[in-house]
């Protein structure tokens, strides 16, 4: 079994993750997993690396996929006893424009966004070794989808006593209620994409709030955090960051140095701890 340290990050094939990996790459002192769901694109994306000089390694990975996510799981906890450092990027988005009906786009998005994302916390944060780093890459959008919610809504994802069987219903009744076509009477936002970033930012404060009751003595810090508005495939030519700016913070997060007990289950925008 290696001593190295590994950093795995989610959904890296391309646009902020790729950079997320670029940047660990030069100065996580481990090994760095670039994962994709189509393993020759995540090839293709550690040969482009590899030209930089850099040396990623490449796992298949796809969230939407429980097997995929144990199978990586499995590895590495045979080959490194562990996990020090997760970044969960991978996410969807669907156009402004796209005119898949509302209620396919919510159970598609919040399919990979917010299940998917959690199957792979499941798996993986037992594995998060002490001094661990845990980064979910959420969105401001998760914001201001919280204010588009009713009061009630609102009250739930902000409470400090919210459970995940608790936060996974109220996902579950949003994808339920867009196909009885009753979401915006139930308090929702019209963002499936919103929607599913709150279920991100929220389960990084429960998760966080368990680790600091079951691991106190461990230091590991988890957070969300707002990447900005990067040009990527999903966000389009006209964003106001690169791949690399939009990189800075979730990098900041994973690379917190040991001595840091803070921030931890916040939700981070440009390195600053925003308000939820």
């Amino acid at each position: 079994m290696s001593s190295v340290q590994v950093a795995v990050v989610t959904g890296s094939n391309k646009g902020v993750g790729l950079a997320i990996v670029r940047a660990l790459c030069r100065q996580f002192p481990g090994d760095v997993y670039l994962t994709s769901r189509d393993a020759g694109r995540g090839q293709a994306a550690v040969a482009q690396l590899q030209q930089e000089g850099l040396h990623p390694l490449f796992h298949q990975l796809d969230i939407d996929d429980l097997q995929s996510i144990r199978a990586l799981r499995d590895f590495l906890k045979d080959k490194y006893g562990g996990l020090d450092v997760l970044v969960n990027n991978a996410g969807i988005a669907f156009k402004v424009h796209d005119t898949t009906p509302f209620a396919v786009q919510a159970e598609v998005t919040l399919k990979t966004n917010f299940f998917g994302t959690r199957n792979v916390c499941t798996e993986l944060l037992p594995l998060v070794k002490p001094y661990g780093r845990v980064v979910n890459v959420s969105s401001m959008v998760s914001s201001s989808a919280l204010r588009g919610c009713s009061q009630e809504l609102q009250q739930k994802f902000r409470s400090d006593a919210i459970t995940e069987e608790e936060l996974v219903q109220l996902m579950a009744k949003f994808v339920e209620d867009t196909k009885r076509g009753v979401h915006e009477e139930e308090g929702w936002p019209n963002t499936a994409y919103g929607v599913s970033k709150i279920g991100v930012t929220v389960l990084s404060r429960i998760h966080a709030r368990l680790l600091t009751e079951q691991r106190r003595g461990e230091h590991i810090l988890l957070n969300a955090c707002c990447p900005g508005w990067v040009r990527t495939d999903m966000a389009g030519p006209r964003a106001t960051k690169s791949p690399e700016e939009g990189a800075e913070t979730p990098v900041y997060l994973a690379l917190l140095p040991s001595s840091a007990d803070a921030p931890h289950g916040q939700f981070v925008s440009d390195k600053t701890v925003k308000p939820w």
